[in-house]
């Protein structure tokens, strides 16, 4: 049973403050298609890194990335012309979060219900092709759905029309670090008056149109092997593997939970507990990145102390100053070595916005399983004062799990999960 309209007026100051209750997952990296497929291949330690294979590498200094080929035959056909490959990853995520959740968003209220994505840049790969037939051929042959298919709300527009969500929705746009405020949002939304959001980010922009945009940051590895090119908190760190992917999440109010049935206890992967967000100081400044300020904050808004948490699944940009920045905030919080640090995105690239929220869920299945998936290929630690989980998970109870995310431009987020009481 679902909470009516007319409940949501009723929202008193506990509701401001209350942890929304995760109830789905939907994931797709490059080493795994679906949760328990990805969650496997983590805990295995198999990569999903390779040549691109989307297009022709040849031409760029990297030729490396976490590629994702799904099958989208569950997908409406009329979907396909309209829709970036992006896109049709989202719809996917979404679909299965919402299986896993066992919600039919089709049954809850009108306005019940919403979507809060993050991106990065939007369909880009369908915003090429389109570009090039204008070049080539003339205005007439540009798609009608070129309007909308490159957009960075695109996933949201997609997600809510195929499932009916007509309840607040968005999306947040912070590269990296949009992905978690994008749930963020989504708890802020639940707070206020939506009992059900779907959140987090499927992202990636694997065409040489995006592929030129992010050679340009300076931060792409020119490695060939896929097994030494994306090595944060490595010696040998010389930048990052691009990938596409990521996770979605059926976020609810614990009320809108209990009114279904669900067990909150044994049906549930958790509560988002804590989020805070923050921006580092203008290029060129001594003052130390925001990054510190948003793990402290995070931590206080989920009313816990550092020795409450019990692993951290780092941003790890594979940028030797970055990781060292990133390596000395978690230090400073948690004293030297004093939590066990993990970078699961060794085996699927930096995704964009998709990176954090794909940390959340794997953070939630570590949770539920009592085991820390490692940082793969890491034989030349830096020598940062971390507690860094490397070549095999690590098996221990594990209640609390803090995860941060670093956009490019000096975005910082962190989120706290818990397990559920």
């Amino acid at each position: 049973m679902s909470v009516s309209p007319a409940h949501h007026a009723n929202r008193t100051e506990a509701d401001l403050r209350v942890a929304p209750v995760i109830t789905g997952l939907g994931v797709l990296a490059a080493n795994g298609i679906g949760v328990e497929e990805y969650w496997a291949a983590v805990l295995s330690g198999e990569s999903g890194l390779a040549e691109i294979t989307r297009f022709d590498p040849a031409g760029y200094s990297a030729k490396l990335a976490g590629q994702v080929d799904a099958d989208f035959s569950a997908l409406p056909n009329r979907l396909m012309p309209q829709t970036d490959h992006m896109t049709r990853l989202a719809l996917l995520a979404a679909a299965e979060a919402f299986e896993d959740a066992d919600v039919d968003p089709h049954q809850l209220p009108e306005y019940a219900a919403g979507v809060i994505t993050g991106a990065s840049a939007g369909g880009f790969e369908f915003g090429q092709r389109e570009l090039e037939a204008l070049w080539s051929k003339g205005g007439e042959y540009v798609s009608a759905y070129q309007s909308f298919a490159w957009f960075y709300p695109v996933n949201s527009g997609q997600i809510s029309i195929r499932h009916a969500l007509r309840g607040a929705s968005g999306t947040v746009v912070a590269e990296q670090a949009g992905g978690l405020d994008a749930l963020g949002k989504a708890r802020r939304n639940i707070r206020t008056g939506t009992d059900l959001m779907v959140a987090g980010a499927v992202d990636g922009s694997l065409c040489p149109w995006g592929w030129l945009c992010q050679i340009r940051s300076g931060r792409l590895t020119d490695a060939t092997d896929p097994a030494a090119a994306f090595l944060p908190f490595d010696r040998r760190a010389a930048g990052h593997v691009p990938g596409e992917g990521g996770a979605l999440l059926i976020m609810e109010h614990p009320e809108h939970v209990a009114r279904r049935g669900v067990d909150p206890v044994h049906e549930v992967h958790g509560v988002l507990a804590g989020h805070s967000a923050t921006f580092d100081p203008a290029p060129g400044s001594d003052a130390p990145s925001g990054l510190r300020r948003a793990i402290e904050q995070a931590l206080r808004d989920a009313g816990i102390s550092p020795r409450e948490v019990d692993v951290v699944f780092a941003d790890g940009a594979g940028v030797p100053h970055l990781d060292a920045a990133e390596a000395t905030a978690i230090a400073e919080v948690f004293g030297p070595r004093g939590v066990p640090v993990t970078v699961p995105k060794t085996m699927t690239g930096r995704l964009l916005a998709g990176g954090g929220p794909l940390d959340v869920a794997t953070a939630l299945l570590s949770i539920r399983d009592g085991v820390i998936p490692p940082t793969v290929n890491i034989e030349r630690p830096a020598g940062h004062p971390i507690d860094l989980v490397r070549d095999t998970p690590r098996e221990t109870p594990l209640t609390t799990a803090l995860v941060l995310a670093r956009g490019h431009g000096g975005f910082n987020s962190a989120v706290v999960v818990r397990r559920a009481a």
